[in-house]
């Protein structure tokens, strides 16, 4: 099997028995031999494996002439070239039940249970939530079309405007953004790191780095590949399973319902939603129900759109407007923007924290350290004689080669083994060992030198490019091209899911395209820019707060407010186990 050179995972396998290597079946072109007919079950060839991994059909039938030691005719098989840009393509490592689960989610299904909730004696309450990563994806496409090429950019805003009307007509009760969801989660994601910042020292084990937890591929490989990890990884859920949770609890009480009698859908950037929806840390045992009951990419939508002939490219009254003003009594802000990352603002949501409570004024630099998606910021005190002590290092990683590049930080930084899978972590008392040691080396004053080195906390994305630029997004409309192979020279046929219009690629390019990801990363803070938004990285000294984000903080105050610790941790925060593989002597070798 060809893979791209440029990746290397260790002990990544998809734990699917029995085969290990990600291969596409070889299709059978001869036709059964008169014996075969007449014998069911019977074979005239057979497959052979060489100390190489080479795969080989030969003859079982002592009538041909030998030319082999089996005695009969060999014919190597091809495999499957798979290059990086198919592996990142991918919804990553699952298992067959996980499969399973994903084939549950799909539009034909919200297609079909909106049908049947009509027809019901007692219907469900059918709402949707949509990720702004899905509407700047949505808003690039349509901004970058021919038919609107010649007017104003369109942002978020006017696409979640023109959703609302569609989505209605086909069921939909309530249309929301998953932005306050994030807002929330955000405001957790800051108070769990300043806990972990309390209780971390030399002896505590897993407190920092705090690494982030809403990226459900790398939740996934980490589970899989590096169980060492998962003490670092942040508890706070999601902004889709935060989200889950108001729909299911807050909104559904206020809507004199039970969990069960409310029907979440979530529009999302990625294939790995799909599984994180479905994990059983978010089902509800007492109702029988799940937080998000169906997970639909944005490709999954605008394919929607286009079965029931809806038009996106016309405008709708009001959606130019600051405030939407559909519903009298809207139950959530709409589309609360975070400056940061348009991964979600994880990092610079602690950076705008503490620098806003920070006694002394704190100036933050950035280094790129491989690209744009591997960047350290670091904040320093500054002081009248100078810049003072280093309060806090943070990065930005996105990516599968940038990530392990953490993996091995971090484990090297903790005492960890790492790329053990499942059986990763060392003892207590070999950690303990080495952490002694490390104490040993820093005695000499050179503590706080080894202390600035150390990340408090990563912001981790699998995808390249981040959320934006996740597998479930719409591809690039590019020119068609009469090369049949790719970047790294493997033979591709970029037509066969995409139909060419005008000599315009309609669907499915190319996933990973740098200038397509930029203009969906620009479509993304249009709204932003109209708005007076900060930049990003936030100037120095700090941003004050937004009238927007004053209100997204008076409605969150009101929602935690009826809610004890115990219901606190139940509603936003969640936790992660390893996953043993039951293959016993296989991996995948990258």
């Amino acid at each position: 099997m060809a893979f791209s050179g440029a990746l290397t995972l260790t002990d990544l396998n998809d734990f699917i028995t029995p085969s290990q290597a990600c291969i596409k079946p070889v299709e059978q072109t001869n036709k059964p031999s008169k014996e075969e007919e007449k014998e069911p079950g019977a074979a005239s060839t057979e497959i052979l494996i060489d100390s190489s991994g080479a795969y080989y059909e030969v003859s079982s039938d002592p009538k041909n002439s030998a030319s082999s030691s089996t005695g009969g005719p060999t014919q190597k098989l091809h495999q499957a070239q798979i290059s990086l840009n198919d592996c990142l393509a991918c919804s990553g490592c699952i298992t067959s039940a996980e499969s399973v689960l994903i084939t549950l989610q799909s539009h034909t299904e919200v297609f079909n249970f909106l049908e049947e909730n009509e027809l019901a004696e007692t219907s469900k309450v059918p709402v949707i939530s949509i990720a702004p990563q899905s509407l700047a994806s949505l808003a690039a496409a349509l901004t970058s079309s021919s038919s609107t090429s010649s007017h104003a950019p369109v942002t978020s805003r006017q696409i979640l405007r023109r959703l609302h009307p569609f989505l209605k007509s086909i069921g939909f009760a309530y249309v929301f953004d998953t932005n306050f969801a994030r807002h929330i989660a955000l405001r957790e994601h800051i108070a769990e790191f300043l806990e972990r910042k309390e209780r971390d020292s030399p002896e505590a084990e897993g407190q920092l780095p705090m690494l982030a937890s809403a990226c459900p591929g790398w939740i996934c490989y980490a589970e899989k590949a590096h169980s060492e990890m998962l003490p670092f990884i942040s508890q706070t859920k999601s902004p889709q399973q935060v989200m889950g949770t108001l729909v299911k609890e807050w909104m559904a009480k206020k809507w004199d319902r039970g969990p069960d009698s409310v029907y979440h859908v979530t529009v999302m950037p990625c294939y790995d939603k799909k599984l994180e929806a479905s994990r059983q840390d978010f089902y509800n045992d007492i109702y029988s129900t799940r937080d998000v009951d169906c997970v639909i990419t944005t490709g999954e939508l605008e394919l929607m759109m286009k079965e029931r002939g809806w038009d996106i490219d016309h405008a709708v009254p009001g959606e130019l407007d600051d405030l939407h003003l559909e519903d009298e009594d809207p139950l959530l802000p709409e589309l609360v923007q975070h400056s940061g990352t348009s991964s979600g603002s994880y990092l610079h949501s602690i950076i705008d924290h503490l620098r806003v409570s920070s006694p002394v004024p704190l100036s933050l630099s950035v280094k790129m350290i491989r690209n744009a998606d591997y960047e350290e910021y670091t904040l320093v005190e500054e002081l009248e004689d100078g810049p003072g002590k280093v309060v806090f290092k943070g990065a930005k990683c996105y990516g599968f080669r940038n990530l392990q590049n953490i993996v091995r930080k971090v484990g090297k930084e903790r005492g960890l083994r790492t790329g053990g899978g499942a059986a990763g972590r060392l003892s207590g008392r070999a950690v303990g060992l080495r952490r002694g040691k490390k104490a040993a080396t820093t005695a000499d004053g050179r503590e706080d030198k080894e202390r600035d080195k150390r990340y408090d906390y990563v912001e981790v994305m699998a995808c390249p490019g981040g959320c934006v630029n996740g597998g479930g997004q719409l591809k690039p409309r590019l020119p068609t091209t009469t090369s049949t192979r790719d970047e790294e020279g493997h033979e591709r046929n970029w037509e066969e899911s995409g139909a060419s219009v005008d000599g315009i690629m309609q669907t499915n390019a190319k996933w990973g395209d740098k200038e397509w990801t930029k203009k969906v990363e620009e479509a993304y803070w249009r709204d932003k820019v109209r708005h007076k938004m900060p930049p990003t990285p936030p100037d120095t000294p700090p941003p004050s707060r937004l009238e927007a984000t004053l209100d997204a903080d008076a409605v969150a105050d009101q929602i935690l407010q009826g809610l004890d610790e115990e219901a606190r941790q139940r509603w936003f925060r969640t936790s992660y186990r390893a996953v043993e593989s039951d293959v016993v002597g296989l991996a995948v070798k990258w």
